[in-house]
């Protein structure tokens, strides 16, 4: 019996589709691509753009995405000299992924495995580390901590649209989504075609990155292994450590025949009592904490917001709350051990505003500018004050 597919996603496309993924982009915000258009700028004209833009998906063949932008962000400890390239869509091709992403979306969610927890409905991070403090609860102890290597720049196309085609049949959808692949990229003014990968930045990448690991998740499942994945960070948790190898041969079998490789000198073996880095987090038997790398973001953040050449205002607070929150909400769930360290972390992010405000640095500041200057006067939040009201309130702060 031949395989049931879907014929009639572009019949789906309708105005009111169209507004909602612009609202969804809206909400990400992000910056301008290629063209150099904000999304207050496409909003001006916003049922105009989007009339044509609906036009352009639904005839087969009339939309062409632009190339995106190309930047580097940094990537490793400071002073290195390591970047992760990030491909930025246009606004217009922004909407017309969330479009696509929002029509295959209810198709594919159904086969994915529980313990797939990136970009998924009501699925996050940290549900997917308390799903592996679970599984160490059940005496899973040794752990294959897996890194692909490059996934997102070296997936190839014919993988994607092989798992997409498996389920879609309508061809102009399959047809958009295989031109945003080949879009190309722009670089200090150079086009440069992609003929592999999809890029991070993208709408849709996040699921088609659940997409072409979804056979993974089913071959450890049918193997008998235990493993949690969020996008293209994943382990799996063994009872032993001869199952642990078993699940790394397992995992670069299937890998490669998705045309994928493990990192060699980033996946390894270890257990929950050594510990390992998962999602931010040092997960251990002792603690489960930020990682250290985590750490140096969140100074790193600091330090950008309180140089001493500036001056202490409300905006300088205004910003450095926003890094705090962000911090305090996603490093303090109740299964985190955090309280000395986001003290620590307070107690210098103060010390660097009387830095800035007094132009030293002088521990007898201390006196002058007291914990309640800040946060009385200047109105400033502290990490373990937002750890403590998200946990009692059970939500962000």
């Amino acid at each position: 019996m031949s395989k049931i597919k879907v014929h009639s996603l572009t019949g789906r496309i309708t105005y009111q589709l169209m507004l909602q993924a612009f609202k969804a982009v809206k909400r990400n915000r992000g910056a301008a691509g290629v063209d150099k258009q904000s999304i207050a700028m496409f909003e001006f004209n916003l049922e105009e753009n989007l009339l044509s833009l609906m036009h352009n998906l639904k005839t087969r063949g009339q939309f062409t995405p632009m190339p995106l932008r190309r930047v580097h962000i940094p990537k490793g400890p400071p002073g290195s000299n390591q970047t992760r390239p990030l491909g930025i869509p246009v606004v217009r091709d922004r909407v017309a992924q969330e479009v696509l992403r929002r029509l295959l979306a209810p198709i594919f969610e159904p086969q994915f495995h529980e313990d797939s927890y990136g970009f998924r409905p009501n699925r996050n991070c940290h549900k997917a580390i308390e799903r592996a403090l679970k599984l160490h609860g059940e005496g899973f102890l040794h752990v294959l901590d897996a890194d692909i290597k490059g996934f997102f720049d070296n997936i190839p196309h014919e993988v994607i649209m092989q798992r997409v085609a498996m389920e879609v049949a309508d061809g102009n959808i399959l047809g958009i989504l295989q031109r945003f692949l080949t879009a190309g990229v722009m670089e200090d003014g150079v086009f440069k075609p992609t003929s592999v990968g999809t890029p991070q930045g993208g709408v849709i990448s996040p699921l088609l990155a659940n997409i072409v690991l979804n056979p993974l998740d089913w071959a450890l499942e049918e193997a008998g292994f235990r493993f949690v994945r969020y996008a293209d960070d994943f382990i799996v948790l063994c009872p032993n450590a001869e199952r642990a190898q078993e699940a790394r041969l397992l995992v670069e079998q299937t890998l490669s025949g998705l045309g994928l490789t493990l990192s060699p000198e980033k996946t390894k073996t270890t257990t929950y009592g050594k510990g390992y880095e998962f999602l931010g987090f040092f997960l251990s038997s002792r603690s489960r904490r930020m990682r250290d790398k985590s750490v140096r973001k969140f100074k790193d953040k600091v330090r950008e917001l309180t140089r001493r050449s500036h001056n202490l205002d409300a905006r300088v607070i205004e910003k450095l709350n926003r890094v705090i929150r962000g911090t305090a909400n996603y490093f303090g769930p109740p299964f985190a051990t955090v309280v000395g360290k986001f003290q620590k972390l307070d107690s210098w992010t103060r010390m660097r505003l009387r830095a800035m405000k007094l132009k030293r640095k002088n521990y007898n500041d201390n006196y002058k500018l007291r914990c309640r200057y800040f946060a009385c006067k200047l109105g400033l939040v502290t990490l373990e004050e937002i750890r403590t009201k998200r946990n009692a309130s059970g939500k962000a702060w």
